[in-house]
């Protein structure tokens, strides 16, 4: 709630807000005048008296305010929140513009499967919306910090991490619904997964259950033209990774034909993206047998079984197994699960990335292709960048970049004056042509 409490920053303190940022954390505060409740909004003031914006305090966390909003006298009511979903929803219709006629999956038609259709999910080719799943609100970059909302077909997956959002989660829920509606999108169901370990940090227990009435939480998607069934109760995060959505589009291009390697594959997403785009013969990796299980369905469910096919390994160890088996592949894919998330496990975590494309490199055939990435903020662009090339040297190949991607566009970067902010850049992934010392 509002209340008269301002906040005041240390001399030399706020760095990160006054790049650009949303986050003052508990040893930047001088001194705080008046009385509050955790989560409550407060003005934020500069060691000056100068305003600097309101934003919500919690006691409990390091990260003492999440600023809401650069206006010291901005209220925080259900027209500023209803403006900031607007907005949020407003930037998807237009970035995720897509329908790509220019590409008809022949390969995949000529299976019989999914790829029978005309065309698949682009970017920015026809302007049709490409908004059957996104995420469509992004915490700090969509100025509503600590909370993301999901859209899988007509099903919505909050995730609140704040304890000051706690008290708006509900009314962003109605007011997006009703920007959906708007454009003739009806949501049918709306679930919560707050069950992540972050709601400690903020003195919350965790919370997984519906807002609203209870529905078939299974949920159908397509994405790039290929169909999954979404568990938003028992799936990874809100369900699934949207943030790879356009990288795996990217290696449709180049699998076309090609014997395909996916690593860490969860849902299967690579692989049946590979297996869409007309690849000879496809295998995905994944440590879990519910994630196999669940891939080997999607393949099924898309007519895809006969040229995509899982088994549960470690993939760790299963690399130099089909090493020393003489097993090379055109295409490899390693997206493997952050290797860190904290600052301190980095060291290590290099470690873990260099190992895993040492072994991923091995196995690409002269002229073939690798696409690694991480989905750790810790591990910046630079840092992976140098990882990679560190592997390449040690098993004596060498990389011709084809591009470098990141998260796609419904989960925006937030750029500040001196660096992107750290919580919102996250995904770094390289598409590489490897080839023999020569």
């Amino acid at each position: 709630m509002e209340n008269h409490t301002i906040v005041t920053l240390k001399k030399g303190e706020g760095r990160t807000i006054k790049a650009g940022g949303a986050w003052i954390f508990d040893n930047e505060i001088d001194t705080i005048t008046g009385k509050f409740t955790n989560g409550d909004i407060v003005v934020v003031h500069d060691f000056d008296g100068y305003p600097m914006g309101r934003g919500f305090i919690n006691q409990n966390s390091k990260i003492r305010i999440r600023m809401m909003t650069r206006k010291a006298d901005q209220l925080i009511d259900d027209d500023f929140l209803r403006m900031r979903v607007q907005n949020a929803w407003d930037y998807r219709k237009q970035v995720m513009a897509g329908g790509n006629d220019s590409v008809f999956l022949q390969g995949a038609a000529s299976k019989g499967g999914a790829g029978s259709m005309p065309g698949i999910a682009g970017i920015g080719t026809t302007g049709r919306p490409d908004l059957n799943c996104c995420r469509v609100i992004f915490g700090e970059a969509d100025f509503l910090p600590g909370i993301t909302v999901d859209k899988y077909a007509d099903v919505l997956v909050v995730e609140c991490l704040a304890l000051g959002m706690e008290q708006f989660k509900e009314k962003i829920v109605d007011f997006l619904k009703e920007v959906l509606a708007a454009d003739g999108i009806k949501i049918r169901g709306v679930y919560e997964r707050s069950d992540a370990n972050e709601r400690k940090k903020e003195g919350l227990p965790k919370v997984k259950g519906f807002i609203g009435e209870e529905f078939d939480t299974n949920v159908e998607i397509i994405e790039n033209g290929v169909s999954y069934m979404v568990d938003v109760v028992n799936g990874q995060k809100t369900g699934f990774f949207l943030d790879q959505k356009y990288n795996r589009l990217a290696m449709q291009r180049i699998c076309k034909d090609k014997k395909v390697l996916d690593c860490f594959t969860h849902m299967g997403t690579f692989a049946l993206n590979a297996g869409i785009a007309g690849a000879k013969e496809v295998t995905g990796l994944d440590i879990s047998e519910f994630a196999v299980k669940q891939a080997t369905e999607n393949a099924r469910r898309n007519n895809l079984s006969d040229t995509v096919k899982f088994r549960c390994a470690n993939v760790l160890d299963e690399l130099p197994h089909l090493a020393a088996d003489g097993e090379k592949y055109d295409v490899v894919i390693l997206d493997p699960p952050a290797f860190t998330k904290s600052r301190e496990a980095t060291k290590n975590a290099i470690k873990g990335y260099r190992e895993i494309n040492m072994k991923g490199l091995r196995l690409v055939k002269d002229g073939g292709y690798l696409a690694t990435c991480s989905c750790s903020h810790f591990m910046t662009q630079e840092l992976l960048a140098r990882t990679v090339k560190e592997a390449a040297k040690a098993v004596h190949k060498r990389l011709r970049q084809v591009e470098f991607r990141t998260q796609g566009p419904d989960h925006p970067i937030l750029w500040a004056n001196t660096a992107n902010v750290p919580e919102s850049y996250y995904l770094k992934f390289y598409i590489f042509q490897v080839v023999e010392d020569r």
